[in-house]
């Protein structure tokens, strides 16, 4: 037998929800939660009365204010905004709001949910993702078939994943023989590094390229030994230059 609900004190149950829930009618807050007095950085008394709109940056109250009005008849759709804290620190958030009754007022519930760690992992792939893009542009061409991809920076797990789905790609359009990957502006050779470089060498090798890795400061190689890691099956030369003449590219000069 199903339990029926009609006891449950539903302010309680908006109380205590995690999301930051507001109540407002006529653009004036009736009520907030807990979740939306942390979130803010008030109290119910403080924001009492006030309008909602004021949360809202300025270029983007009149659009919420068509929102609140269709939101009176029917369900909003979810939206991105900015909303700001009693101390003007903005904050990027999920917005959705439907229609509620408070006794016989018509009034608006609205659910606001902090996406500032989204908004964060998001930037962050689309800087790694640019990087990738301009890594990729600089495989740089020599000659024989040969080129050079220079690598610069930390290599985390994000990196590597787009590095090892872009690369291949440019070397097949670029139809290589040998990819000479520099690795003398990497400064942290960890786990992941090498976890990248074995798996990028077995892509290439499958697509047959040969990888020949130049850049490798002693520490690094005290590094790979240290975490059991053998490094012997793929060519390592001293500098660019080395690895040219390994391929019988020999400098004019």
């Amino acid at each position: 037998m199903v339990e029926s609900i009609v006891d449950v004190d539903y302010k309680e149950v908006m109380e205590y929800s995690l999301d930051p829930l507001i109540i407002h009618t006529d653009y004036k807050i009736i009520y907030i939660n807990k979740a939306a007095e942390k979130l803010f950085q008030t109290t119910k008394e403080e924001v009492a009365g006030s309008s909602p709109l004021d949360i809202f940056q300025e270029t983007s109250k009149g659009a919420i204010q068509n929102r609140i009005l269709s939101a009176y008849e029917k369900p909003a759709d979810v939206i991105e905004e900015t909303v700001y804290r009693m101390d003007g620190t903005p904050v990027p958030v999920e917005l959705y709001c439907h229609p509620v009754k408070m006794g016989e007022r018509r009034a608006i519930q609205s659910y606001i949910r902090d996406i500032t760690e989204k908004k964060a992992i998001e930037e962050k792939h689309q800087a790694v993702v640019k990087e990738i893009n301009e890594l990729s542009a600089t495989i740089v061409p020599i000659m024989n078939e040969t080129a050079v991809l220079p690598l610069t920076g930390k290599i985390d797990q994000e990196k590597a994943g787009q590095i090892l789905a872009v690369i291949p790609e440019k070397v097949q359009k670029q139809k290589l023989n040998h990819l000479i990957i520099d690795f003398s502006g990497i400064y942290t050779f960890d786990r992941v590094v090498i976890d990248s470089l074995f798996k990028i060498n077995r892509v290439l090798s499958l697509l047959g390229v040969k990888t020949i890795v130049t850049g490798l400061r002693p520490g690094m190689a005290i590094e790979a030994a240290h975490m059991h890691m053998d490094l012997s099956e793929i060519p390592a030369m001293a500098d660019v230059k080395e690895a040219l003449s390994y391929l019988g590219v020999h400098s004019t000069q």
